[in-house]
């Protein structure tokens, strides 16, 4: 009679299992056009969640997320334990049983990850949106971008103070959530609803991962690494309140946090934003031409390369083979999610920068 009833249960959730990858199979269609996504979804459905989900968690003063993540990896870890000890016990039924309920728990969170925040990796692009041609561009055009970015970085590097970079975190979290909705009154283009940056309680592991901030879709949290260098920390809490107004891509969020921050006129949130595109212009510039890296490099103040070099032995100091595995996970993830160049993608914002720079 047990066996009976625990067949009638797995028939059920076999059930369950092929409605839900129907569900997920009918919304990757939907992902296929981008311009209905953008209006159903990320106007309308999206726009909604965000009017919700962001003041409802801005309630509580630590992430919600990093608990519910806890929570979540601790129970993978009950689960593959019990799941082992059913087969060793040859309870096969029972074990089939419990399997099913946990391939219907990520069935369900797949489901929720696209519909809360996920499906905003298939809208259009931000070039398209913004109306920026991130095509192409000559080396000159880089170079001159490239200089006016070092000599931007450079002023505002010199006009940072010794008090600017003693500020408590909240202070910095506070600036950064202004300068997001001064961008967000200024064009629908960056709209968003309660904005909000917390500190993350997984900060100790987001070091060893060389993770500076993340955003988590099921609650619309945005989180930092409290932990890394000061100069760091305005520009990445931009950069994940981005990911709130709806950009999912890294290189769309990390122009729209760069938008936000140099529109700013606190002058450690401008620091931090030149600093990380200087940075990101850099790496192209020397895969681009190494005469030309060489010569833009003398033109960064000692200051800046200092701030450059402390950020560099700040993440090698925590570096493992966790960190690889991570990424190679992060890389194909971002693939999996319209975002074939990987973790390529961050070096991106170098396209629409200069799309930016280009527009009469």
């Amino acid at each position: 009679m047990r066996n009976q009833s625990g067949k009638k249960v797995l028939i059920k959730r076999g059930i369950i299992i092929l409605s839900l990858i129907f569900a997920i199979y009918l919304l990757m269609l939907f992902a296929g056009h981008p311009h209905a996504v953008e209006r159903y979804y990320s106007r309308g459905i999206y726009s909604f969640l965000c009017r919700v989900l962001h003041p409802l968690f801005n309630l509580f003063p630590f992430s919600v997320g990093d608990v519910v993540y806890a929570a979540v990896i601790i129970y993978l870890v009950y689960a593959l334990i019990r799941l082992i000890a059913l087969c060793i016990k040859k309870r096969f039924l029972q074990a089939g049983i419990f399997t099913t309920g946990v391939v219907i728990g990520v069935q369900v969170s797949i489901l929720v990850f696209y519909l809360f925040w996920g499906m905003n990796y298939f809208r259009p692009s931000a070039a398209e949106r913004l109306n920026l041609r991130d095509s192409t561009f000559t080396k000159a055009e880089l170079q001159k971008v490239t200089t006016i970015l070092i000599d931007s970085a450079n002023a505002s590097r010199a006009r940072v103070t010794p008090a600017d970079l003693k500020q408590s975190n909240d202070s910095i979290y506070k600036i950064a959530v202004r300068a997001v909705l001064k961008l967000s009154g200024s064009s629908n283009h960056y709209k968003t609803y309660s904005p909000g940056i917390k500190p993350s309680l997984l900060t100790p592991l987001l070091n060893y991962i060389s993770t500076s901030g993340y955003y988590n879709p099921f609650t619309g949290e945005a989180q930092i690494n409290y932990q890394m260098p000061v100069f760091n920390r305005p520009f990445v809490a931009c950069h994940e309140m981005s990911h709130q107004m709806g950009y999912g891509p890294e290189d769309e969020a990390n122009f729209a946090g760069f938008m936000a921050a140099t529109s700013s006129g606190d002058r450690l949130l401008r620091y931090s934003a030149y600093n990380l595109a200087v940075n990101e212009f850099m790496h192209t510039v020397r895969y681009t031409d190494t005469i030309m890296f060489k010569q833009l490099k003398t033109r960064i103040s000692p200051a800046v390369l200092a701030d450059f070099k402390e950020e560099r032995l700040y993440w090698l100091s925590y570096q493992n083979k966790l960190e690889t595995l991570t990424s190679i996970f992060y890389d194909n993830f971002l693939k999996a999610n319209n975002q074939p160049e990987g973790l390529a993608a961050y070096n991106r914002m170098v396209l629409l920068i200069m799309a930016m720079y280009r527009k009469p």
